[in-house]
């Protein structure tokens, strides 16, 4: 790997840590773009390229992982937990979860509070619940 394609990855992990770390901030790409010390255009086609989706997918997705574990492990009502987790909108937090679940958040807490994941290791479960950024790309076994 050449130096600059390191130094460009570097700078990538910088804006995602930074999303990871700030998710319930309003985040956009210009302020993402300076904290990888690139321009805006830039880092919107780099960061792409290097993790397969756009930030503002990514950082959606980011939210709706933290969703799904206050959904699972508190009692606080879905409109608290929308904002909590930095949607401004509880009808886009509803429809962008479901966008990545594949469920709304009320079917979600119903199915998890069920109690049939504590027969399963936490790390089957864990690996389970999180949201894929691309469902389509898992192999299909064949069944010959």
């Amino acid at each position: 790997m050449s130096r600059a394609a390191e130094e460009t990855n570097r700078r990538m992990l910088r804006a995602r840590d930074a999303m990871d770390r700030a998710y319930a901030q309003p985040l956009d790409v210009p302020t993402l773009a300076r904290v990888a010390h690139v321009s805006p255009a830039h880092f919107a086609r780099t960061f792409r390229a290097t993790f397969g989706e756009t930030p503002h997918r990514y950082l959606q997705r980011r939210r709706v992982e933290r969703a799904m574990f206050l959904l699972r492990e508190t009692d606080r009502r879905v409109t608290e937990i929308c904002f909590e987790v930095g949607f401004n909108s509880p009808g886009t937090f509803s429809r962008t979860f479901h966008d990545i679940v594949g469920r709304s958040p009320r079917a979600y807490r119903k199915e998890a509070g069920r109690g049939a994941a504590a027969a399963v290791p936490t790390c089957f479960t864990m690996a389970w619940m999180r949201p894929s950024a691309a469902p389509s790309a898992l192999p299909v076994p064949s069944v010959d």
